[in-house]
């Protein structure tokens, strides 16, 4: 669903509709006209009698109905479309990728990008959202915090794709998502099949769905393997780098440490290797995202990758051909071996 619909879900408007987004076919029939001439009130043509018309405002009104303005403007043959990215931060390599990717994508539909970093902070989110709105952009794309998100029914007119994490508080939206879950759990049992036993988790927000889902893969991969996860081995709420290679440390200078890690993105991962370079162990660890240079240390990072570009056209071929109904995209992972995942327990 788009961020259009969330209006019409709070206030369940449209006896003939219930939930669900009301579609033009809904409004001729509860107007008692044809399909045509509903489009062609809803596209302001002329030459249709003012009675029509009458009657299909008042359905549109009963039902709620929204068009989607992305389509329609290029339906019109529209050759400047406008589309809003707003993401957590542009220096991260996962969102300059995506960004880059996103404006590929939308290349396609002769279509603008302009974007934004909200930076951790939910408060700026919501700002940038809002100015986005306010200034006219067609459709966003939102990599969304893990604050709530059900105050979008305020901008129920911007038809809104979602990318790489559920946004709480609407269950029913558009979504392109990575397949987490197969992630953590392909990046933890190659660990143990190298007889690794004691796996670190090391994580950031856990309210963030695509955390959680790489987290309930690590987990799953341990009690298929027999194991309980140690929570004195598992790091949370970490998105700095130089925050995690102290906390990697700390983890290494237990009495029992971990012989192996996984990361749940690549900032993690750079934390775990700004850690181990200045220590003798040599603990094996896979990440959750790839980046530049991965293949370049010695043992290469291990890690599992996918294809950022068919994440970016997922979105763009959402926003711009929409469905009444909410749908969920899942995009392939798979693990690359290059060396850091394959160290044995020392």
């Amino acid at each position: 669903m788009t961020a259009r619909d969330l209006g019409d879900r709070a206030g369940s408007r449209g006896e003939a509709v219930g939930a669900r987004k009301p579609t033009m076919a809904d409004v001729a029939r509860h107007a008692g006209v044809s399909l045509k001439t509903v489009s062609r009130v809803v596209n302001q043509e002329p030459h249709v009698r003012a009675s029509l018309q009458e009657r299909v405002q008042a359905a549109i009104s009963a039902l709620g109905y929204r068009r989607n303005e992305a389509a329609a403007r290029l339906a019109r043959g529209a050759t400047m479309l406008t589309l809003g990215l707003v993401m957590e931060n542009i220096s991260n390599e996962f969102y300059s990728r995506l960004a880059a990717a996103v404006e590929s994508a939308a290349a396609r539909y002769e279509a603008l990008v302009v974007f934004g970093s909200y930076e951790e902070s939910a408060d700026k989110e919501r700002m940038l959202i809002e100015s986005m709105y306010a200034r006219g952009v067609d459709a966003l794309i939102v990599v969304p915090s893990a604050a709530d998100h059900s105050w979008l029914a305020e901008h129920a007119s911007l038809t809104t794709v979602f990318v790489d994490r559920v946004p709480p508080g609407l269950e029913s939206a558009d979504v392109v998502l990575l397949d987490d879950v197969r992630g953590g759990r392909a990046a933890t049992e190659h660990l143990l099949a190298r007889g690794h036993r004691r796996i670190a988790l090391v994580s950031d927000d856990e309210g963030i769905s695509s955390v959680h889902d790489r987290a309930t893969g690590y987990r799953a991969a341990l009690r298929a393997a027999g194991l309980t996860a140690d929570d004195a081995l598992t790091v949370r709420g970490l998105f700095d780098p130089w925050r995690v290679s102290h906390e990697v440390s700390r983890l290494l200078d237990l009495p029992d440490p971990p012989t192996a890690f996984f990361a749940t993105n690549n900032r993690a991962a750079i934390g775990i290797l700004q850690a181990l370079r200045e220590r003798p162990e040599r603990p094996a660890y896979v990440s959750f995202d790839d980046f530049a240079l991965a293949d370049v240390f010695n043992p290469g990072v291990t890690v599992v990758r996918y294809d950022t570009a068919r994440l970016a056209r997922s979105a763009v071929d959402l926003l711009l051909n929409p469905s009444p109904s909410p749908r969920r995209v899942k995009v392939p992972v798979e693990l690359v071996a290059r060396g850091s995942g394959e160290l044995p327990p020392s």
